[in-house]
C-alpha cells in the first residue's frame, strides 16, 4: 500500500533545544553527543539572567565538535552551528533559516522563551522540525511542543528522572505530543538516528 506522505528519512532541517535550570550541563552532553559533521543547524533556549553577560557559548563551543556562536539578527541557521538565544531576547526563525531576534513581551515571564522559539520553528520547517525539551523548571516549552507536533515534527523530551529539573520535560510530556522520553545520554543518538534515517 502506497504512503500517503513522504518518509521523514532526509526531510529533517532543524533542531530546535529548550532548557532551563540544570540546563548547562544537559546541553553539554547532548551537544557533546553530536559530531562535526551534524548535518543540521541546532537552536538553543537555555534561560540566562539577563542581568549578565553570558560565556555560554564559549564553555559549550569547547565541549562539541559543533560551532557554538549567540544568535544575532540576520545569521542564517547553517548546519553544524548552535545558535544560542542571546539574554533577554526571543530567538525565532524564518523558513529560509534566517534568525531573528525580538524583545517583544515576555511569555510565562520569560525572554527568551522556548514556545516561541518552537512556534516558529514549527511554522518554518513543519514536519522537518525536531524539539528537544532537557531540564529546566515551568512550563516553558510545553505550548511549543504542541505547536511542533501539529505540524508533523518530532518532539524529545529527557525523562525527568535523568533531568537536574524535571519541570519542563514534565510539562511536554503533559501535553501527549512527545514522541521519545529518553535518558540524556541517550538523546544524542537518536537526534543521529533521526537525522540520518
Amino acid at each position: 500500500m502506497p504512503q500517503s506522505e513522504p518518509p521523514a528519512s532526509d526531510s529533517f532541517q532543524v533542531v530546535a533545544v529548550a532548557a532551563s535550570a540544570g540546563g548547562i550541563h544537559a546541553l553539554t552532553v547532548l551537544l557533546g553527543g553530536l559530531d562535526a559533521d551534524f548535518p543540521l543547524p541546532v537552536l538553543v533556549v537555555q534561560h540566562l539572567d539577563p542581568r549578565h553577560r553570558t560565556v555560554l557559548a564559549g564553555i559549550l563551543d569547547r565541549r562539541t565538535g559543533l560551532d557554538v556562536k549567540l544568535a544575532e539578527q540576520g545569521d542564517t541557521a547553517r548546519p553544524g552551528t548552535v545558535y544560542l538565544a542571546p539574554p533577554d531576547r526571543h530567538l525565532l526563525v524564518g523558513a529560509d533559516g534566517s534568525l531573528s531576534l525580538s524583545q517583544s513581551e515576555l511569555v510565562h515571564f520569560l525572554r527568551p522563551s522556548a514556545d516561541l522559539l518552537f512556534e516558529s520553528v514549527a511554522g518554518s520547517y513543519g514536519a522537518r522540525a525536531v524539539a528537544v525539551v532537557l531540564s529546566g523548571t515551568g512550563n516553558d516549552g510545553a505550548m511549543g511542543v504542541d505547536a511542533v507536533k501539529s505540524r508533523g515534527g518530532t518532539v524529545i523530551a529527557q525523562d525527568p528522572g535523568t533531568a537536574e529539573f524535571g519541570g519542563m520535560p514534565e510539562a511536554a510530556m503533559g501535553t501527549g505530543t512527545v514522541d521519545f522520553v529518553l535518558p540524556l545520554e541517550e538523546i544524542p543518538a537518536v537526534i543521529r538516528g533521526l537525522v540520518d534515517r
